[in-house]
């Protein structure tokens, strides 16, 4: 937790010293892998509304997207119409973007869609890495890329399904968050645990 951390702590350097919001996020989910729907629906509805914008502005309005979007859940989601749209852009508590709120309802429809085809979202959503979290090496800022051709291949085919708001670089960020990719670096005391989480992750069966 933030509050108990060591002074000489090396987290991954895009983790603002002092914030700790940022902190804890980084240090109790960022990278963990994820296989529950409701979560991983979360992500995307806050990494879709996170474009163009920082994770920071999104981390504080969490809470908000929580309460006006029904606790992720797609099914519910799904059900919206104008009147909640309506209800949702005189909300302070999201981002009050026509756009973003439309694509979460959309979005929502799909997922469901894709429930249905394979199961789960997760069993979908984890053969695009091979079932396995891809362990990357990295040791400074500029080592990050902005995305990567997993990302790519997911986004486009995230887009054939109907799918808005998830582009290549907004689809690696939600890889990284929920542990597709291990983008910790390597001087950040979460890389190895990350590594060994995805370890054990990759036997288990989707």
């Amino acid at each position: 937790m933030p509050s108990n951390r060591l002074k000489n702590i090396q987290s991954c350097p895009w983790v603002p010293k002092g914030d700790a919001l940022y902190e804890l996020y980084h240090d109790t989910e960022w990278g963990v892998p994820v296989y529950n729907d409701r979560i991983l629906f979360e992500f995307l509805v806050l990494e879709s509304a996170q474009a163009g914008l920082s994770w920071r502005i999104i981390l504080a309005k969490r809470s908000g997207y929580r309460k006006a979007f029904a606790n992720f859940n797609p099914i519910r989601i799904a059900r919206f119409t104008q009147r909640d749209i309506q209800r949702l852009l005189k909300n302070p508590g999201i981002i009050r973007n026509r756009q973003k709120i439309n694509a979460a309802i959309v979005n929502a429809r799909q997922f469901i869609k894709i429930q249905k085809e394979f199961g789960s979202f997760s069993r979908y959503m984890w053969e695009f890495v091979d079932n396995a979290p891809i362990q990357h090496r990295l040791r400074k800022l500029s080592d990050y890329p902005k995305t990567i051709p997993q990302a790519e291949i997911w986004a486009k085919d995230l887009k054939n399904r109907g799918f808005s708001f998830l582009g290549p670089i907004v689809c690696y960020a939600h890889m990284q968050a929920i542990g597709m990719v291990n983008d910790h670096t390597l001087t950040c005391p979460r890389y190895h645990l990350i590594a060994r989480l995805g370890k054990r992750a990759s036997h288990i069966k989707k």
